[in-house]
């Protein structure tokens, strides 16, 4: 997981290097940012029936070299078609090694599936703080690829060590029974989890994709300052994370919930109404905390309900959440041309009341279930 949390943020990094070093103009190198989520798609989409009928140790070693690829190509891709390859591969290991290693934290864990797979979720957050940092840090001792080809070869020794490791064995070595994984797509409380992901993801995205525009272009922050706040939402979820792991490890799912939507409401206000640098700071530090939960939280209730077939349950809940970042960010981005990106918190705001209210069903239905 630390390796994806780098992997998300390698390309945004060195993507003025790629374009200097391929001649690329800004439409080719938006070809490259379209690559990867959709590498992550088709990733999220076959890791798990696959683990469901083969087990984990074969597919983890093989999105590690999958990564491998993607590092290295990126640093050393002898053309653009080639480089646009590697990115694939780059996302398609990334979004299996992502889903993959959330089902069998839950898989693995008997009780609070949703505290570990908070802590698992620490490890995707200082991935992707780090590996800016790191490019940052060595820039002056070491050229880009370098230091790219290096995490790669960490992630190739990590695919070896995977090989080499103890898993738990296959649900299904006798073949996954497809019929009834065809049902999972009609079950009530997987689709409402579904979706409330669908709009948790596309929430993440967009304050991530947005946030440095709102902040330089409507508050008129500094390009630098604008990343740095950027930087802290980052830090507010992964010390929440961090605390779902182990001070809330006991907390109920409701006391959860409150608190998780309590930061995000005060944070969604002091962002769309604090004026100036300061409040809009505080605000997606409480923004980033209130949106830890969403991802370990309602997967730890997937990984309670579908135990036999976890695999497949991840990936239907995975494509639908990367669907919804998706299609909303690109609806964003009409509403930033048309109206302005004030409005990033007005669809902050419709995101959040849709979570809560989904929220809500998904709680219910679960006590509905538990008392049946």
């Amino acid at each position: 997981m630390l390796f994806f949390g780098m992997a998300i943020t390698t390309l945004g990094s060195v993507v003025p290097q790629l374009k200097a070093k391929f001649d690329l103009d800004n439409i080719a190198a938006g070809t490259l940012f379209s690559i990867l989520p959709f590498g992550i798609l088709i990733g999220s989409l076959v890791f798990g029936p696959f683990c469901d009928r083969y087990g984990y140790r074969v597919l983890l070693a093989l999105t590690c070299f999958s990564m491998f690829v993607g590092f290295e190509g990126i640093a050393y891709a002898p053309s653009h078609f080639a480089l646009n390859i590697c990115i694939f591969l780059f996302g398609l290991g990334g979004g299996a090694i992502n889903g993959a290693t959330s089902a069998l934290v839950s898989d693995i864990s008997d009780k609070e599936k949703g505290a570990n797979l908070s802590l698992l979720g620490v490890f995707f957050a200082i991935g992707a703080l780090g590996m800016p940092f790191i490019l940052g840090f060595l820039q002056n001792k070491f050229n880009y690829e370098s230091t790219v080809s290096i995490i790669g070869a960490a992630t190739f020794l990590m695919g070896i060590i995977y090989l080499l490791v103890k898993f738990p064995p296959p649900k299904h070595a006798g073949g996954l029974p497809v019929k009834k994984s065809l049902l999972l797509l009609k079950d009530d409380l997987l689709l409402l989890i579904a979706f409330f992901l669908f709009f948790q993801s596309a929430l993440e995205g967009i304050f991530n994709n947005w946030t440095t525009t709102y902040l330089t272009d409507y508050l008129h922050v500094l390009p630098a300052k604008a990343l740095y706040a950027l930087s802290l939402s980052v830090v507010g979820m992964t010390v929440m994370r961090l605390l779902l792991g182990s001070i809330f490890r006991n907390m109920s799912a409701q006391k959860i919930w409150t608190i998780t939507f309590s930061l995000l409401l005060i944070g969604l206000l002091f962002l769309s109404f604090g004026k100036s640098y300061c409040p809009a700071v505080c605000g997606l530090i409480l923004i980033g905390g209130g949106l830890a939960a969403g991802f370990p939280i309602m997967l730890g209730f997937v990984g309670d309900r579908f135990k036999e077939l976890s695999g497949t349950a991840f990936s239907i809940a995975f494509v639908i959440a990367l669907i919804g970042n998706m299609i909303i960010n690109y609806c964003m981005g009409f509403i930033v041309q048309r109206y302005g990106v004030r409005h990033l918190t007005t669809v902050g705001f419709v995101e959040f009341f849709i979570m809560m209210i989904l929220c809500i069903a998904i709680l219910n239905k679960l006590n509905k279930n538990h008392k049946n």
